[in-house]
């Protein structure tokens, strides 16, 4: 029972911490201004996939904090969140896409040290990174060009 209850905050923090955020920073006119690279995708794959990242984002979370709370693995898995989380205040509400791009390398940094110090010790939450890296590795060239674009 304490296991679900676990995976069920995580899932409320993460999710729900990402919709919220989600909402208080959509893309606006300032965004709808920019030029873009050719393979922005459409609007409506971003909610989709950061949906599924995020559940991925907290299932590795809550095992992680279950089986190795004072990790460096957690550590990790905190500060990853914490720059996740900041990324879209930066970029759509701040309009600070130099910025933004230097919080999502960053982030990187942080998915890529979270899965080399999880990967012995609960290896199914080091290739729950796996996507999330992908998709943030993407994202942050998304950024970059966006930055160079404008």
């Amino acid at each position: 029972m304490r296991k679900t209850a676990t995976h069920l905050c995580f899932l409320v923090l993460v999710v729900g911490g990402g919709l919220l955020i989600g909402v208080l920073n959509r893309p606006d006119d300032w965004f709808l201004s920019l030029s873009k690279p050719g393979f922005t995708p459409p609007n409506w794959i971003f909610a989709p996939v950061w949906t599924a990242l995020y559940v991925m984002i907290a299932i590795a979370g809550a095992r992680i904090f279950i089986d190795h709370r004072g990790s460096a693995a957690m550590r990790l898995w905190w500060a990853a969140l914490l720059l996740n989380f900041a990324w879209s205040p930066l970029f759509f509400g701040l309009h600070e896409p130099a910025l933004a791009m230097i919080v999502i390398f960053g982030l990187i940094v942080a998915i890529l040290l979270f899965i080399a110090f999880s990967w012995r010790s609960d290896r199914m939450s080091a290739i729950l990174f796996l996507p999330y890296l992908a998709w943030t590795s993407f994202a942050s060239v998304l950024n970059a060009a966006i930055v160079a674009l404008n």
